[in-house]
């Protein structure tokens, strides 16, 4: 299916700080009260911020670890800005302010190198220091001590609270939240609405909501990475390229082109183009794409609709749809093979595949979980 393709705007970071009180609403999507249950922190590879041994003794390392759901990763926040486990505080180590003093828990005494606010990039700050919760040496290992550290943007200084929908509440039920969706597409087009993204998901339940928690957000973050990439972050709704239009009608096709020899071009969020993937949209979404592919142009839902149809049912130039791409772990870089892998696999464009890739990094940083392998086809 070919498409005109863009690379992915960057991501602007926000330098807004907000009180801790906005913590649960933004990072944790539980309302604000003396003290919050928030229960696992995830970060840097979908690890766990951890209490070491679950020891409530005071000086006790807190680190990252593999998510288990005991006691020494549950986390409330309180209403005097402090994150708690085990009945203690989360604590600079003598109080340090400098780039790498470390973290641990101790008895809650009120001090500042126990409060924390989080900011809208999702950095959780000591305000004291004005530096970020940060993974040493960038290590995923179990076991890595966490510190504190001049803020950077980087992912191991983002944390969500994975039992949650991070970034505010969420009733579609869709594991991206609207803040995380605006997040991801700082810049997107008008057009391409959230509200329009979760109208469009009754026609294909089974998408991000098969599988683990950790699946689901995988899928949701590669189709989300596909699309940015095809769309430059959502910035475009039809392909850019007008010399091509004329290019999409098969007139082997026994419906012909009933819109027009130039009616077939890219739309939507996977670039939608002939005419018989409209005409094969069109019967699978109950729509007349073929007789009216400006639809897809002129309604978010129908648009979202179409990207979905192609991710969860077609192939390809690929050996399996995206979505079981992404359900039986195949891979994400299967899901580049699926979308344009004939152009652009096997080494024949390993920009545009670097591309795609960096947005799934990126969006899996935003939802709290880790990328998992074969990133590359």
């Amino acid at each position: 299916m070919p498409r005109q393709s863009f690379r992915g705007l960057s991501l602007a970071r926000s330098a807004v700080v907000l009180a801790v009180g906005a913590l649960l609403a933004t990072l944790f999507a539980v309302p604000a009260s003396a003290a919050d249950p928030v229960g696992q922190i995830t970060g840097l590879g979908g690890k766990c911020v951890d209490v070491a041994g679950a020891s409530n003794a005071n000086g006790t390392p807190v680190q990252l670890y593999d998510c288990n759901g005991s006691a020494a990763q549950s986390w409330t926040v309180a209403g005097d800005g402090t994150l708690r486990a085990l009945g203690k505080c989360l604590d600079i180590v003598d109080r340090g302010t400098a780039d790498g003093s470390l973290v641990q828990l101790w008895d809650c005494g009120g001090g500042a190198n126990q409060k924390w606010v989080v900011n809208s990039a999702r950095d959780i700050v000591n305000p004291q220091a004005n530096k970020c919760l940060d993974v040493k040496d960038r290590s995923t290992a179990n076991g890595a001590r966490l510190q504190i550290w001049t803020c950077t943007g980087q992912s191991n200084q983002k944390w969500t609270a994975a039992g949650t929908t991070p970034g505010g509440g969420n009733p579609s039920g869709f594991v991206v939240s609207e803040s995380q969706f605006n997040q991801m597409f700082p810049s997107r087009n008008p057009f391409y609405t959230y509200s329009g993204l979760t109208a469009a998901l009754s026609a294909y339940p089974g998408f991000a909501n098969s599988g683990s928690d950790t699946v689901k957000r995988q899928e949701a973050a590669a189709f989300l990475a596909n699309v940015s990439h095809e769309t430059g972050g959502l910035v475009y709704v039809v392909e850019q390229n007008t010399a091509n239009y004329p290019h999409y009608c098969d007139p082997n096709q026994s419906y012909g082109c009933p819109a027009g020899q130039a009616a077939y071009y890219g739309r939507g969020p996977i670039q939608l183009s002939w005419n018989f993937n409209y005409k094969a949209a069109g019967d699978a979404l109950g729509i007349n794409l073929l007789a009216d592919p400006w639809r897809v142009e002129r309604e978010s839902a129908v648009a979202w609709k179409t990207g979905l149809w192609y991710w969860n049912t077609q192939n390809g130039p690929g050996t399996m749809t995206p979505h079981n791409a992404m359900v039986n772990q195949a891979g994400f870089g299967q899901t580049i093979r699926s979308i344009n892998g004939s152009l652009e696999c096997d080494g024949r464009n390993p920009a545009q595949v670097q591309s795609r890739v960096t947005n799934y990094q990126r969006f899996t940083q935003i939802l709290g979980v880790a990328p998992g392998n074969n990133l590359y086809c």
